[in-house]
């Protein structure tokens, strides 16, 4: 019957939101504790430097044409810092000339040893919610366990004895501290008329600004093909779940291009031609991305080898070749990003370098047009309230006013139903065994009392989406990290930590993963969705009625793992619904409960 028909749709679509999720993500999935320290470095296979030098070789090209790319320098394989592999990193750090800086956001060192920026660790944030874990370290320099950094040059085309610098090559720097947007200029002489310098800035967030320059002393002219990579080592923790992209992407030509691990281990090597655009390695909250001149024309790569039985993975671009006239001098900008996805930030940078969606290194995911403006929304409340748990309350509040109308008219016509329940049981009663004839004077009956029975389904429906995109909120965003709420809550994109087994940790005893947590607030939730059933029309099948009463333990079971900030938002919904259709039936003449009120 329709009636049946629409109950089950009811169930399906209540049931979707929440399986989906538990479908797509492994159990148990990493904490965001355990994603903290995901760092690694990395190298690729290179060919060798037709003199053997270890100059990499490119294809020829015309000046102003790209090159096939990919040949750029493979980062810390050999040389001194290879032979101290898995090194302490401070020991490493300190036994290299090095360049150090603090913005406040950002601190670390630049190693004059091949010019890297190899050395990074994150002033605001922990690995934990406890104010005094470990500092998120995001970069670390070859011959550490874990390699990971950014590195910039110049390279020349086959056949072309132009001595370049090298991993190896050791700058002068004529600064020893880089602070207040200070620059520091690194340079090499090679011998042979060119000489080098690398202008490095780092602004007030998570920005380097990198001037590559080149001057030529000679009396010939040369050509030289610019480049930037960012290598990492190892294949980093993640976090497993389908609706997170972790790994390499970048936009080119303002299209997204997302490369999972896993696609670079099976493709060894990916290429894109793009004028501008950028290129990175992403985790779940951190980056570190390439932004070329947005009006040069690169090729960009995605790479991945092994070596040394250590996976290595690199992102790279490669400029078109620069002529550099005898006694004159050529330069290119290059800008590089290594810090926290912080949705402001990254949408600063996109103003100010012209760089295109920039802001999509935060995976936002399909309901990107729902998902950023609910970010925006979350965040203007929190700066108004100065919590984020008040801040979604106060946006599931916005939510309801805009769906208002929608909601009014279903909960309309679910009192109508309510108010036809004593008709309905008349005609089963009449017309059991025939159910054709049944459906007939149902169908007749609802058009008599314009009543609908699917309109039930539609505040079901419009949660879908809302639901979807505010846990990608909470799962994606970094502002949502570590932010409390009240209680026992000290983390809102994590799970609520209390536990009914242990009787909310009155037993001094941690459950098991296995063991459902059923923290306080899922269970206010559940307990919130079965009073907001009891408002509904009840079915008249018995087995469906079970069901229905079956449904919020349900829930409270599977959302029991979800970040409590979404059950939190879940709970004071229903709550909002159950007064909104509360005020409705009692308008409409329906006594909640199912029975109709005289009149």
């Amino acid at each position: 019957m329709l009636e049946q028909r629409n109950l089950i749709l009811a169930i399906a679509l209540s049931v979707a939101i929440i399986v989906g999720f538990e479908m797509i993500g492994p159990k148990p999935a990493p904490t965001p504790e355990q994603m903290a320290q995901q760092q690694t470095g990395v190298a690729t296979n290179m060919s060798p430097s037709a003199d053997g030098s270890g100059v990499p070789i490119v294809n020829n090209a015309a000046p102003g044409s790209v090159p096939a790319p990919g040949n750029v320098p493979a980062p810390g394989g050999t040389g001194a810092q290879g032979a101290i592999a898995n090194a302490v990193r401070a020991d490493v750090i300190a036994n290299s000339p090095r360049i150090t800086f603090d913005n406040g956001r950002v601190f670390g060192s630049i190693s004059l040893t091949g010019g890297r920026i190899d050395d990074l660790t994150l002033t605001g944030y922990r690995e934990t919610v406890d104010p005094e874990s470990a500092q998120i370290v995001l970069l670390s320099p070859a011959g550490t366990a874990k390699p990971y950094y950014a590195d910039f040059g110049w390279t020349t085309g086959p056949g072309i004895k132009i001595k370049t610098p090298t991993p190896q090559t050791v700058w002068q720097s004529d600064k020893r501290t880089l602070s207040g947007n200070a620059t520091a200029t690194l340079s090499w002489n090679n011998g042979e008329g060119l000489i080098f310098k690398r202008m490095i800035t780092l602004d007030d967030d998570f920005m380097f600004t990198v001037r590559d320059v080149v001057e030529n002393k000679t009396g010939e002219a040369v050509s030289l093909y610019p480049y930037g990579l960012v290598s990492r080592t190892g294949l980093p923790q993640t976090t497993g779940f389908y609706i997170l992209h972790e790994g390499a992407l970048g936009v080119f030509d303002e299209t997204l291009k997302e490369v999972d691990y896993e696609d670079m281990q099976e493709e060894g090597k990916i290429q894109v031609a793009s004028t501008g655009g950028w290129i990175g390695i992403t985790d779940k909250y951190w980056l570190a991305a390439l932004v070329p001149d947005q009006k040069a024309k690169i090729n960009a790569s995605f790479g991945h080898s092994i070596s040394n039985n250590q996976e290595k993975f690199q992102i790279d671009y490669l400029h078109g070749a620069h002529s550099v006239d005898a006694r004159s001098s050529t330069e290119v900008v290059n800008h590089f990003f290594a810090g926290a996805k912080e949705v402001h930030v990254l949408d600063s940078y996109e103003t100010k370098y012209a760089v295109k969606r920039f802001d999509l290194a935060v995976d936002f995911g399909w309901f990107y047009f729902l998902t950023k403006p609910f970010f925006y929304a979350i965040d203007w409340f929190y700066k108004l309230l100065g919590n984020f748990g008040l801040a979604i309350l106060a946006l599931t509040v916005c939510v309801r006013i805009v769906f208002y109308p929608l909601a009014n008219k279903s909960f309309k016509a679910m009192g109508a139903m309510k108010r036809l329940q004593p008709e309905m049981t008349k005609l089963r009663e009449r017309y059991g065994d025939d159910k054709a004839k049944l459906n007939q004077e149902m169908m007749a009956l609802y058009k008599k009392e314009k009543a609908n029975p699917m309109a039930g389904c539609l505040p079901i429906a419009l949660q879908i989406p809302v639901f979807f995109s505010l846990y990608k909120v909470l799962f994606v965003s970094i502002e949502m990290r570590h932010a409390p709420f009240y209680g026992w809550i000290s983390d809102l994109s994590a799970a609520d930590p209390t536990s009914l087994v242990n009787l909310f940790g009155l037993i001094p005893w941690t459950p098991p993963e296995f063991i459902p947590a059923l923290g306080v607030w899922p269970i206010i939730m559940g307990i919130t969705m079965f009073l907001q059933q009891k408002l509904n029309p009840q079915p008249a099948d018995p087995i469906q009625a079970k069901i229905f009463m079956f449904l919020p333990f349900v829930f409270t079971f599977m959302l029991s793992t979800f970040p409590a900030g979404l059950v939190i938002y879940w709970s004071w919904n229903n709550t909002l619904s159950m007064a909104q259709q509360y005020i409705i039936m009692k308008r409409a003449g329906v006594k909640p409960g199912g029975k109709a009120v005289s009149k």
